[in-house]
């Protein structure tokens, strides 16, 4: 079976740079993966892109060494083992609150006897290899997301869950469901220190910490607490962070043109 670059980091002690995919093209997912992003996530919760579209994305990653995640709309295990079955190598649920969706989660990502994942996996086993139903439940990645002032309340219940692999904090949820203002990169003590908290939890259970993150500061903060899996602002960011940027210095150094009342 394909290995999961992923997991042979995080095995190794590595950060894994995880580019993000918001537009649902197949252009730009495969521009984003040839990159160099150690893995590439396509966000199907918040990002514009439906099934069809995760699927033509899910192709053009597949030409590069770029792990392949998903981010699924919400908890429901249809969806789940749909983009399995599509060759995600990763998935993210998002609002996982109690040890009960957790484990429903992870469940919904591994067949039976540990889980409840339909055989079927169609385009994964052509991605994975034709050993896929044999090895999927040890190569692809469960990874839940911490972004509530419940899902604190329950982390180390959360963090038990067996099969789990991994969380990502959602910091603009987590930060609004703690009542601050919503962004990357938070700043405020009580979501700071739940962050820290995180990662100190994630290392006593075994559980890889993740977190998306809008600068090189902040990330390089995180490592230093124990993260290892990054999601970096998104290619929608990008292009309107570049677009703001140049359009700017065009305006501000755009030479006068000639008053005609000259000639």
């Amino acid at each position: 079976m394909r290995t999961n670059n992923a997991r042979v980091a995080w095995k190794e002690k590595k950060s894994v740079y995880n580019g993000w995919l918001m537009i649902p093209s197949s252009v730009s997912a495969e521009q984003m993966a040839r990159q160099g992003w150690d893995s590439v996530t396509i966000d199907m919760q918040h990002g514009m892109i439906d099934y069809s579209d995760a699927l033509r994305m899910l192709q053009a990653i597949s030409v590069t060494d770029a792990t392949p995640f998903v981010r699924v709309p919400s908890l429901e295990s249809g969806i789940v083992g749909k983009m399995l079955d599509a060759g995600a190598y990763g998935i993210i649920c998002p609002m996982v609150n109690t040890r009960e969706q957790c484990e429903y989660f992870v469940r919904s990502c591994r067949y039976a006897p540990v889980g409840h994942r339909s055989m079927g996996p169609v385009r994964a086993t052509m991605y994975g290899g034709p050993d896929y139903a044999t090895y999927a439940n040890e190569t692809v990645i469960a990874m839940a997301m911490i972004e509530t002032r419940e899902a604190m309340d329950n982390l180390d219940e959360i963090l038990s869950t067996p099969g789990l692999d991994a969380i990502f904090v959602g910091p603009s949820d987590l930060s609004v469901s703690m009542g601050y203002k919503p962004g990357f990169d938070p700043r405020f003590p009580e979501v700071y220190a739940a962050i820290e908290r995180v990662a100190e939890a994630c290392k006593r259970h075994g559980v890889v910490a993740g977190i998306h993150t809008g600068t090189v500061e902040y990330t390089r903060e995180m490592e230093a607490l124990g993260y290892q899996f990054f999601a970096f602002l998104s290619e929608f960011r990008f292009m309107s962070m570049a677009g703001n940027k140049f359009l700017s210095e065009l305006r501000a150094e755009a030479p006068k043109t000639a008053d005609p009342k000259s000639y």
